[in-house]
């Protein structure tokens, strides 16, 4: 496809052969001379070679003032508004561990240009390999989203121009979710976001460690503390429900459980096995209904359900860490840094 008014931003930092991959999709579903712009937020490896041999121009982020994605997209945005008349009507963002499929790139043109109220749309990630890990399974259950008028789209998706600018693009300063922290400043502007019905990109998680999962369930709960910290006093009440729910479970669970093996330790070990069960069985309970939710609005298979239920309560003492570590930089005056839970591919570890 070569269409002058789309351009392409590609954000990374380390992706090695993800890149590669992300960035030879891009040229070959854009064109050999359509916009192309990777920003590199302080690369170890052949990050910059690979963005060179793609013929993408590179932007890259001085350490100085900190990497986040939102500051990466909107340098990228900017370089791109540097060429010809202003630079192009429509921005593809996308990540560096992902790939586009083709026929997106004409899919969400078509839905934006025909409808001028739309801000944003993003269509269906999917994981290159759901079976690798139980945790790239959950990122791939995560992707599926339902489709239509939407509060929110990820990192992935293509923006008017227009809107972007008119809201100031992303939030530099948010190191996490600042994906629908701009969705709702777009909604508050009179934008809409649309998830359309249509296969977008093809994401890499490698995912194959806890502590991996353990650190993207942080990354989660930071983003909903910062986000109902900024904006959770707007009549949307934007995340507090999902930051309560971090801190309740989070430290709930554990608290519970420190105080039935202290009960046991005491010799009140029937109250603190009263206590642990008890513990353990709501949290199964509340893992069972997230399950059965699955079921009902995705129709996922039992297997997949359950697995979904259990690693969100799973996870929520690590959100809750990373809302304790929001509040805490936040207390101090001090800027969040990003939180990586992923590492190099493979085959450059090898």
């Amino acid at each position: 496809m070569t269409s002058p008014e789309i351009g392409l931003v590609a954000i990374g930092r380390n992706e090695g052969e993800r890149l590669r991959r992300c960035l030879a999709a891009a040229r070959r579903l854009m064109g050999p001379g359509a916009p192309l712009v990777y920003v590199d937020s302080g690369s170890t490896d052949a990050s910059l070679e690979i963005a060179a041999g793609a013929g993408a121009r590179i932007v890259t982020i001085d350490p100085a003032v900190g990497f986040t994605a939102a500051r990466a997209r909107n340098l990228g945005a900017a370089a791109l508004a540097e060429g010809p008349g202003g630079g192009p009507d429509l921005v593809q963002f996308v990540d560096g561990d992902c790939e586009l499929v083709a026929g997106w790139l004409e899919t969400a043109r078509d839905r934006l240009l025909a409808d001028p109220e739309l801000a944003v749309v993003a269509g269906r990630r999917r994981e290159r390999a759901p079976g690798a890990s139980i945790f790239n399974r959950l990122c791939d259950m995560e992707w599926n989203t339902p489709t239509g008028p939407a509060a929110a789209i990820g990192g992935d998706a293509m923006f008017r121009r227009k809107a972007f600018d008119s809201v100031g693009g992303f939030d530099p300063d948010f190191i996490c979710g600042e994906e629908p922290e701009l969705c709702l400043r777009l909604a508050r502007a009179g934008w809409r976001i649309e998830r359309l019905d249509a296969e977008m990109t093809l994401h890499d998680a490698d995912m194959h460690r806890w502590s991996q999962w353990r650190r993207r369930a942080e990354r989660t709960g930071w983003a909903f503390a910062e986000g109902a910290a900024v904006h959770g006093a707007g009549p949307e009440r934007y995340n507090r429900r999902e930051a309560r729910r971090s801190l309740l479970w989070g430290l709930g669970l554990p608290v519970a459980l420190l105080a039935a093996a202290l009960l046991a330790a005491l010799d009140a070990g029937l109250a603190g096995g009263v206590l642990a069960l008890g513990t353990l069985g709501l949290a199964g309970l509340v893992a069972l209904r997230a399950a059965r939710w699955r079921r009902r609005a995705f129709g996922d298979p039992w297997r997949d359900a359950l697995l979904y239920g259990g690693l969100v309560m799973a996870g929520k003492p690590f959100e809750a860490l990373g809302a304790l570590r929001y509040r805490l930089a936040r207390a101090r005056g001090e800027r969040g840094r990003i939180i990586e839970y992923k590492g190099a591919p493979e085959s450059r570890r090898a």
